[in-house]
C-alpha cells in the first residue's frame, strides 16, 4: 500500500446499480476554505443518526446522571484523541518524508477524526446487548420458516446484526444521499471506518465484520481506490488509519467507563487514581481533592501519555501496517508496558465491577423482550407481503408494515425488506425503541 493512494479524497455513488465516482459541485461558495476530509467531518455530525447517538447506550442504559457518556459524547471525545493520534502520527511521516505532496499532518487528523465521530453510528438501541437481541430473535428455531428463500450469505447478514457493518451501511447506503451512495465520503475516511473489511460469511466465528451483502459492491470500489490488497474473495487488508481509529475508541473506553463509574459511585475514585496515576507519572493528585476534577486531571494526563505512546508504536510498525502485514491484534498489544498494563487493568475493573452492576443487567435483559416486540410485529408483515404472488396485505399486516420507514417497494427481495426492519429498528435510540415496544404490547395504550 501507498500513502497516496490510501489518503484518496475520490467518492463514489450509486448509479442504475452501477458504482461510479462522484464529485463535489464546481463552484461551491466554501471552495477552498474546507478540505475534503472537513466535508466529511461536517457531513458526518450534520446528519440525522449521529445526532441519535445522544439518546443511545454507552455503558450505562438511559443514564440519569448528566455527566455519564452516552454514544454521542463518547463519539466526540473519541474524535478528539484520534484526530491528537492522526496528527501526531502525519507529523512523524512528514519528518521522514513519508507524507505525499499537496498533504499535511492535519490531513491524517482530519481522516482519523472522521473515522471516529462515525465508527458508532450504526449502533443498535441499547449498545452490544441490542445486537445480540437482534440476532438470537432471527437465529430462533421458531422463526426458521422467515428465513426461507434467503442464500445462506443473505440468511448470515440477517442472522448476525452487527454495529460496525451498520456504520459503515449508515454513512453508504441511507444518510444524505439514501440508496445513492450515502454520505458520499473520501475513499480514506470510509478506509480509516472499516475496521473489519470482510463479510460476514468469511470470519462467521469472530463475529464482528464491517461488509454486508448491501455494501460490498461499493466497498470494494473503494477498496480499489485506496490499493488494499485483497486477502480473499470478501476480504481485504485493513487500511493502516484503523489502528488508530481503533486504538482511540479503545483509549477512550477503558478509561472513561471507569470515570463514569466513580460518577454514579459503582467504583471508588482511590481505585482510579490507583489504577491511572502510573500511567500519568505521577505520584498522585495533589493540587484538588474534590472526586470528579480529580478523575479529570488524571484522564487528561493518561490519554495523553497513550497518544504518545500509540504514534509512536505506529511508526515502528510502520512497513508492516503498509504491507498488511501487522501481526499483532492492534496497536495497543505492542505500547510500552506501562500503557498495555494500565489499560488491560483498566478494562478488568470494568468488567469485574462496572458491566455486570444491576443498574446495568436490568436494562439488559429489559432490551430482549422490547426489541422482540418490534421484530414479532414487522417480520412476519414484511414476510407475508414479498412472499404473497401480487404483493398485498391483510389490513393487519398493512397496519404493521405503515410504522416502516422506508416503505416497502413491491420489488424488494426478502433480503432488503429485513435489511430495511434492521435499517429501521437499528437506527432507534434507546428510549424510542423501549417507548415504542411498550406502545405496541398494549401496555401504554391508556
Amino acid at each position: 500500500m501507498q500513502w497516496e493512494q490510501l489518503l484518496s479524497t475520490r467518492r463514489f455513488k450509486h448509479v442504475d446499480g452501477r458504482i461510479e465516482p462522484s464529485r463535489s459541485l464546481p463552484g461551491e461558495p466554501d471552495a477552498g476554505l474546507r478540505s475534503d476530509f472537513h466535508v466529511d467531518h461536517d457531513r458526518v455530525v450534520f446528519s440525522s443518526a449521529f445526532r441519535r447517538l445522544g439518546r443511545k447506550t454507552q455503558v450505562h442504559p438511559l443514564a440519569q446522571n448528566d455527566h455519564t457518556h452516552n454514544r454521542l459524547t463518547h463519539s466526540v471525545e473519541v474524535a478528539c484523541v484520534g484526530r491528537s493520534l492522526g496528527n501526531r502520527v502525519g507529523a512523524m511521516l512528514a519528518m521522514d518524508n513519508r507524507l505525499p505532496a499537496g498533504y499535511s499532518a492535519f490531513d491524517i487528523g482530519a481522516i482519523v477524526q472522521v473515522a471516529c465521530l462515525a465508527h458508532d453510528i450504526g449502533n443498535p438501541p441499547f449498545g452490544h446487548t441490542g445486537e445480540d437481541a437482534l440476532r438470537v430473535w432471527f437465529r430462533h428455531p421458531d422463526h426458521a420458516r422467515y428465513l426461507v428463500g434467503l442464500s445462506d450469505a443473505e440468511r448470515q447478514d440477517i442472522q448476525t446484526f452487527e454495529g460496525n457493518a451498520h456504520s459503515l451501511r449508515m454513512v453508504s447506503s441511507l444518510e444524505m444521499y439514501g440508496r445513492e451512495g450515502g454520505m458520499r465520503l473520501t475513499s480514506a475516511s470510509l478506509g480509516a471506518l472499516t475496521k473489519y473489511p470482510w463479510t460476514s460469511d468469511t470470519f462467521p466465528a469472530r463475529g464482528k465484520f464491517n461488509l454486508y451483502r448491501s455494501e460490498l459492491d461499493y466497498f470494494a470500489a473503494v477498496a480499489t481506490e485506496l490499493g488494499l490488497p485483497r486477502h480473499g474473495q470478501h476480504h481485504w487488508a485493513r487500511h493502516p488509519l484503523v489502528y488508530l481509529m481503533e486504538a482511540a475508541d479503545d483509549i477512550c473506553y477503558a478509561i472513561l467507563d471507569l470515570e463514569d463509574a466513580v460518577e454514579i459511585d459503582i467504583i471508588d475514585v482511590r481505585e482510579f487514581e490507583a489504577l491511572l496515576t502510573p500511567l500519568a507519572e505521577i505520584d498522585r493528585v495533589w493540587s484538588t481533592d474534590d472526586p470528579r476534577q480529580k478523575c479529570a486531571m488524571l484522564r487528561g494526563m493518561a490519554v495523553g501519555k497513550c497518544v504518545s505512546n500509540v504514534a509512536d508504536r505506529f511508526m515502528a510498525h510502520h512497513d508492516a501496517l503498509l504491507d498488511g502485514e501487522f501481526a499483532a491484534k492492534d496497536l495497543l498489544a505492542v505500547c510500552t508496558g506501562r500503557v498495555s498494563d494500565a489499560l488491560s487493568a483498566a478494562k478488568e475493573l470494568a468488567s469485574r465491577k462496572v458491566y455486570r452492576h444491576p443498574s446495568k443487567l436490568v436494562t439488559e435483559i429489559a432490551a430482549y423482550p422490547c426489541l422482540a416486540t418490534l421484530l414479532d410485529i414487522l417480520v412476519p408483515s414484511a414476510h407475508a407481503y414479498i412472499s404473497h404472488p401480487q404483493r398485498t396485505l391483510s389490513p393487519r399486516d398493512a397496519t404493521h408494515l405503515a410504522l416502516l420507514t422506508p416503505r416497502l417497494e413491491a420489488d424488494d427481495s426478502l433480503y432488503q425488506a429485513y435489511m430495511k426492519i434492521l435499517d429501521f429498528i437499528g437506527g432507534m435510540t434507546d428510549n424510542h425503541a423501549a417507548r415504542l415496544a411498550r406502545q405496541l404490547s398494549g401496555v401504554g395504550l391508556v
